[in-house]
């Protein structure tokens, strides 16, 4: 047996001899300066070999030396693999057998070969790494530990058992064997660290025990040393028990006992230490790697060869027939079946192959297999991370540096070269995208291993690399794309369709950049492949339109500009895409408009006369019906809808032109307004001859039905032309322009153009409006003054002299309705409210006599109310702000105050002085301040009058004599009511009376219309009428007691003091005072009439000013 006892262990460098993977990769096209430059020499292959020798050839000196050794790793293989599948040898040979294609006797002789040769040594190597959490066996809470290990036969495990006369707590330490081995001893620590391999060979695994010992370290220490050592009450403890054992004695730490049949060909885990007794069931972990490897493996079986170039033949073999059988036709994904990786693990462990040899492999492998099949690039992603990670922990040989540097060389040469033509290999479909992210990032995972940059040393830069690519493979797709869309002849209609074509092409494959290709590239390499490609494209193509056009220059015809319109589109898409490239520089196709300034009349003119025919076919074929009846109607007819989606192109080519010149721009405008002004007023008069040629033998009827639809279409066509502005952006042209055209000059120029259409289309829907209503106009006439007419109808109700008219125009309002779109109808019954408004005043303002006008005015009034409802219809009609003109107020309120009895005009007359009252402000002619309640109980009202101020002085001497009378007003109400005065105050203007009234009334009274208390101040004079100091009123609904729902509140009612401005009245400023003088036969009228006209004689508004 032998041991090793190398922590870090260097690979040792594989034997000449076959080299797979080792082949130089050509590249495809795109030669690249990548590090150094590499030089291989060729295998003398014979060009003109016959495949089928070629085949056997390779046969006989590759595939069955490698056959050869998986027969004898089949026949000695050791461990279980990791693979959950178990397999037998028959299961294994015969894979291999169908893997390499031997037949059954070239199988029987081979098995045979290998049964032939020497068996090798089975060693198991165990590298003992660390472990944690051991016990502390040292009074310092330490421990010095180490291990002891072997290989031990159930016999020899009870022969040593039954040597001792009692149990005993060890079995490796005390085994009389010559194979048993120790680690280094670790100074005082819980947590020792070895990393120290073993190899132990064994003969058979079959009742073979791997075992691990771990024991602390005792040496001889003086007792003063140890006193020295005792912190804890637990140093003292284990001082103690020290103080017990033989002296030099170590301590036991625990142990692992592990059947070698029960491991697999690979260990690398954690193992708990296991206690011999339960005193101490926790002693921690240990931290091993097992392997079972082969010694004195025969070297006659591949003829001398390396185990890696070995594994790298097998890996090929195993990879070729797995994808040779596999039927899918999606990407190979790295999987291989059970028993390839049964048979590469165990090969792999039997020689002792590092995990990074085993990955360097795989890498050249499938980054050669990539370039031939479909392999998931994630397969080689993989790879070069197992590899980095390998790099930092050992150490290549020289001839594995050097194939894995020429390998990674290689790959970027080949993937650089897919880069360039992305555009075929990786189409923009979601299944192909991901494949070229994944590409890239491998190239960027190359570039940062430590690998690539020791074994490359020269400066590259991936990220030139990658734009130097795109850049090239998008001038060679340019070319390809030029030359397939080359032009047959030399016409210039053929060259301006190839163009046009091409530019297809480019603006296909600039959208294909911006929304698929540019995440791919930004985020795997950190370039923007869309701005890189349309810089290359602006120069291609700037190039390409200026030689086409040169070409045309002087030659411009109406056909030819037609064929360049989509030329143009094309490149002003392509332009705008300048909005999202990521450093903007100087363009060559940034004033490519002004190649095509010689084809811009061309357009105008085609799109204006195109537009005028298909308008003059529209008309010549409209029957003026509307469009759609039904739930949701269409009230124009077929002729408007047309012009409207006729108009439409003239907007469409503002926006497609898109002019980037301000100036011109401007100009075009212009050009596009007029354009459409002329468009909307020849309409117009086609329009009116269309309807005169349908109504010339059509019945009244008709003709109405026919009218209606041309206002619609004429209003249809005025509300797009107001849409006009918004729809050509004029607000947007006025921005870009204000530098060089003024905002006078603009606004007299677009506006006023569109104001002179819009006024032609106002003034024909005025001129047809006023042809409908005119015979309304006259009818409703007709019916308001017969109805006027009061020895007509002396004995109808009020609701049956108005019926006629409402039913007459209900019958034709509806009609206008079902046939005007709302905006006509609306301007229909405007003048017809208003019409009705004043023919209705002009007979309530006519009436000579005043007998019986009461109850005609009355007439007159429900008729209004009528008439209001009927023009609003719920709000479906006019609004109520056009409804409610002045002309409508002063009617009402004329009709209402004639409607209204005496005693009511009265009322109302008290309620507008309650109002006066509370929107009166100032003192100019004193204030009384009063106390009042009202009781409900007892029906009385308690009115304290307190003081008057600031009274007016109406003696000779400066001075009144106030007093103040109260007044229940109106007087029907309180018919039984006398005045109350309170006592004269002589030569004093703020008097203090301090007087209380009761007055007796009931609660209906207070609650009556307009009633309130009426305070006069007169001024007491012997020899003459009293002179009047002021009035205020004082409304019941406002007294405490008065209000109030329930008893709870009038209970809570406290007395209130006020304080009421005295006012005067103005003189013949009453419209209801003047209203009851006309009623001479009414004495009531006639006597409160007489008193408040005497009042205003004593109003000193008569002074002022």
């Amino acid at each position: 047996m032998a041991a090793s006892n190398e922590g870090h262990t260097r690979l040792q460098a594989p034997q000449q001899g076959h080299n797979f993977g080792r082949q130089r990769q050509s590249s495809p096209g795109h030669v690249r300066k990548l590090g150094l430059t590499r030089k291989r020499d060729r295998r003398d292959v014979k060009e003109d070999e016959n495949p089928e020798e070629k085949a056997q050839r390779h046969k006989e000196f590759e595939l069955k030396p490698l056959y050869k050794e998986l027969l004898y790793t089949i026949a000695h293989q050791l461990g279980k693999a990791s693979c959950p599948k178990i397999y037998s040898q028959a299961q294994l040979q015969q894979y291999i057998q169908e893997a390499f294609g031997m037949t059954d006797a070239e199988h029987s002789s081979l098995l045979q070969k290998a049964q032939d040769t020497e068996p090798p040594v089975y060693c198991l190597m165990a590298t003992i790494k660390e472990a944690k959490g051991i016990l502390g066996k040292d009074v310092s809470g330490f421990s010095d530990p180490y291990c002891l290990l072997t290989i031990m036969v159930d016999e020899e495990q009870r022969h040593s058992a039954q040597a001792k006369s009692k149990p005993c707590k060890s079995v490796v330490k005390d085994a009389a064997l010559d194979n048993i081995y120790q680690t280094d001893i670790k100074k005082q620590t819980l947590n020792p660290i070895w990393n120290e391999t073993f190899i132990m060979e064994f003969s058979d695994m079959a009742g073979a025990s791997f075992h691990l010992e771990m024991w602390d370290k005792d040496e001889e220490v003086s007792l003063t040393q140890k006193l020295e050592e005792i912190k804890t009450l637990n140093s003292l403890r284990r001082m103690i028990k020290d103080a017990k054992k033989e002296k030099g004695t170590d301590d036991f730490l625990g142990r692992i006992s592990l059947k070698l049949q029960g491991l697999h060909c690979t260990e690398d885990r954690w193992y708990n230490l296991e206690p011999r007794t339960e005193t101490y069931p926790d002693r921690g972990q240990c931290h091993l790697n097992l392997k079972f490897i082969h010694k004195s493996r025969d070297g006659t079986l591949s003829a001398g060869r390396s185990a890696y170039i070995n594994y790298c033949g097998i890996l090929q073999q195993f990879v070729q027939a797995y994808i040779s059988k596999q039927q899918s036709s999606g990407p190979w994904k790295g999987e291989l079946c059970g028993e390839a990786q049964v048979l590469l693990e165990q090969y792999a462990t039997q020689n002792d192959l590092s995990p990074f040899l085993q990955d360097l492999a795989k890498w050249v492998a499938y980054s050669k297999l990539y370039q031939s099949l479909e392999v998931d690039s994630s397969v080689l992603l993989q790879q070069l991370t197992s590899i980095e990670y390998h790099w930092h922990q050992q150490e290549l040989p020289y001839q594995q540096k050097k194939e894995l540097g020429d390998s990674l060389h290689g790959f970027l040469q080949y993937g650089l070269c897919l880069v360039s033509k992305y555009r075929d290999i990786f189409p923009p479909t979601p299944s192909s995208t991901p494949k070229l992210h994944t590409l890239l990032r491998i190239l960027v995972q190359i570039c940062k291993t430590q690998a690539f940059q020791k074994l490359n040393p020269a400066q590259f830069e991936l990220h030139e690399e990658v734009v130097d690519a795109i850049r090239t493979g998008t001038e060679d797709w340019f070319l390809v794309k030029k030359g397939l869309h080359q032009p047959m002849t030399k016409e210039l209609s053929e060259i301006v369709n190839a163009l046009f074509k091409l530019i297809q092409e480019v603006q296909e494959d600039i959208k294909h950049n911006k929304d698929e290709y540019n995440r791919v590239f930004v985020s795997a390499v950190q370039v923007n492949v869309f701005t890189v490609v349309y810089q290359r494209f602006d120069s291609l193509l700037a190039k390409e339109v200026r030689g086409t056009l040169y070409e045309m220059e002087g030659q411009m015809e109406q056909p030819l500009a037609n064929s360049l319109f989509p030329v143009y589109l094309s490149l002003q898409k392509i332009h705008k895409d300048k909005a999202f490239l990521q450093k903007r520089g100087v363009l060559e196709l940034t004033n490519f408009h002004e190649e095509f300034r010689e084809a811009l009349p061309y357009w105008l003119h085609q799109a204006f006369s195109t537009t005028q025919d298909r308008v003059e076919r529209a008309v010549r074929v409209d029957q003026l019906q509307p469009l759609q009846a039904g739930a949701v109607p269409i009230k124009h007819s077929s002729s408007a809808v047309d012009l409207v989606s006729c108009v439409q192109p003239i907007c469409q080519l503002w926006e497609q032109l898109c002019w980037p010149d301000p100036e011109e721009a401007f100009m075009l405008m212009v050009k596009l307004t007029e354009d459409v002004c002329k468009i909307v007023v020849n309409y117009c008069k086609i329009l009116k001859e269309r309807v005169r040629a349908l109504t010339e033998d059509s019945e009244y009827g008709s003709a109405i039905n026919m009218l209606c639809v041309v206002v619609n279409d004429l209003e249809h066509l005025r509300s797009v032309l107001s849409r006009l502005p918004s729809q050509l952006n004029w607000a947007g042209l006025k921005e870009r322009t204000q530098h060089v055209i003024g905002e006078r000059q603009f606004h007299n120029t677009l506006p006023s153009q569109l104001q002179q259409a819009q006024d032609i289309l106002n003034k024909e829907i005025r001129s047809a409006l006023h042809t409908l209503g005119k015979r309304l106009n006259t009818d409703i006439e007709n019916h308001v003054r017969s109805m006027s007419t009061r020895k007509r109808f002396p004995s109808k109700s009020t609701e049956d002299v108005a019926a006629p008219l409402m039913r007459y125009l209900e019958k034709e309002l509806q009609y206008m309705n079902e046939n005007l779109v709302q905006e006509n109808f609306n301007s229909l019954l405007t003048p017809l409210w208003n019409n009705s408004v004043k023919i209705l005043y002009q007979v309530a303002t006519q009436t000579q006599n005043q007998e019986g006008l009461m109850v005609y005015c009355q007439r007159l009034f429900y008729t209004l109310q009528c008439l209001e409802q009927c023009f609003h219809a719920e709000g479906n009609g006019l609004p109520l702000s056009t409804l409610h003109s002045v002309e409508y107020k002063t009617l009402k309120a004329l009709l209402t105050h004639n409607s209204l009895s005496s005693f009511q005009l009265i009322e109302k007359f008290f309620e507008k002085k309650i109002t006066d009252q509370n929107v009166f402000s100032g003192e100019k002619y004193g204030a009384v301040t009063l106390l009042t309640s009202y009781n409900r109980g007892e029906q009385k009202l308690r009115v304290e009058v307190l003081n008057a101020v600031n009274l007016l002085p109406m003696d000779s001497n400066g001075f009144s004599d106030p007093y103040v009378q109260l007044c229940l007003e109106p007087r029907h109400i309180f018919p039984e009511v006398e005045p109350r005065c309170t006592q004269i105050k002589s030569c004093d203007l703020n008097p203090l009376f301090e007087e209380v009234f009761d007055f007796m009334i009931s609660l209906e009274q207070c609650k009556s219309p307009g009633a309130c208390l009426m305070v006069t101040v007169l001024d007491h004079d012997t020899l003459r009428t009293d002179d009047f100091e002021g009035e205020a009123f004082l409304p019941f609904k406002s007294i405490p007691g008065v209000p109030g729902k329930n008893q709870e509140e009038v209970d809570r009612a406290e007395p209130a003091q006020i304080r009421l401005p005295l006012m005067h009245p103005k003189p013949n400023d009453d419209s209801i005072l003047k209203l009851l003088e006309t009623r001479k036969g009414e004495r009531e009228a006639q006597m409160f009439v007489k008193k408040r006209r005497l009042r205003e004689k004593q109003s000193q508004e008569n002074n002022q000013p």
